[in-house]
C-alpha cells in the first residue's frame, strides 16, 4: 500500500508540474503586461466608475482593471507591431533608438539586448546558428546558440561566443568562448533549440550528431 501511494504521488507531481510552471509562466507575463498599463486604466477608469456608479461601478474592482490593463497593452504591442512593420514605423523605431543611445544606462541595457535578438535572426558568417560544444566536460555536450564570432588576438584562431540556455528557463544561461573547431554543427533551428531546453530533452529529433567527425 504505502509503495503505491508514493507511485500516485510521484505520477500526480509529475502531471501537475507542467501545468504549475505554465501556470506561474503566464502569471509573471500577465502581471507584468498589466502593470505596464495599470497606472494610466486606474487614472481613467476610477473618475468614470464615479461619476457613473451604476453602469461602470464595477470598473472600481481591482481584477477588472487589471484585465482592461492587459487588454490596453496587448493591443498596443500588436500596434507597435503593425507600425514597425512600415517604413515610417522604421524611422520612428531608428529616431528612438537614437534617443536611447544618448542615455548611458539605458544605451548598454537596450543596445545590448537589441543586438542579441537581431543576431538570433540571422545565422553568422560561416558557422551553424545552433552547435553543441563540450559543456561542462568534454565527455559531455550542452546545446549553444553562437551570436559573434570574433579572432584570437595571439594567434588569429577563430571563436565563437556561444550563449547556452539553461533548463527550463532559457532567459538565464552561460556565455562561452569557444574555439570554431571545438563546435558540433546541428542542422536544428532556434526554434527547435529552444524547445529542446524548455522540454527537458523530451522534444528532440531521434537522430543528433554528437560528434565533430564520424569515429574511425
Amino acid at each position: 500500500m504505502l509503495s503505491r501511494l508514493q507511485r500516485y504521488f510521484l505520477t500526480g507531481i509529475l502531471t501537475l508540474l507542467p501545468i504549475w510552471l505554465t501556470v506561474i509562466v503566464f502569471k509573471f507575463v500577465l502581471q507584468g503586461l498589466g502593470y505596464l498599463s495599470q497606472p494610466l486604466v486606474y487614472a481613467v477608469l476610477s473618475p468614470l466608475a464615479d461619476a457613473l456608479p451604476q453602469a461602470f461601478g464595477w470598473l472600481q474592482s481591482d481584477r477588472a482593471q487589471q484585465l482592461v490593463a492587459i487588454t490596453l497593452t496587448l493591443a498596443f504591442i500588436l500596434l507597435i507591431g503593425w507600425i514597425s512593420s512600415w517604413v515610417v514605423g522604421q524611422r520612428l523605431l531608428d529616431y528612438f533608438e537614437s534617443w536611447m543611445a544618448r542615455i548611458p544606462l539605458a544605451k548598454t541595457v537596450y543596445g545590448s539586448a537589441r543586438q542579441l535578438l537581431d543576431a538570433l535572426r540571422t545565422s553568422p558568417d560561416g558557422t551553424q546558428r545552433v552547435v553543441l560544444i563540450d559543456f561542462p566536460s568534454p565527455e559531455m555536450k550542452t546545446i549553444g546558440l553562437v551570436t559573434r564570432t570574433m579572432r584570437d588576438e595571439l594567434t588569429g584562431e577563430e571563436l565563437a561566443a556561444v550563449y547556452v540556455p539553461t533548463t527550463p528557463n532559457p532567459t538565464s544561461g552561460y556565455l562561452e568562448i569557444v574555439p570554431v573547431t571545438k563546435l558540433t554543427p546541428t542542422d536544428w533551428t532556434v526554434d527547435q533549440a529552444m524547445t529542446f531546453v524548455i522540454s527537458g530533452g523530451v522534444r528532440a529529433p531521434d537522430v543528433i550528431r554528437f560528434h565533430r567527425s564520424t569515429p574511425q
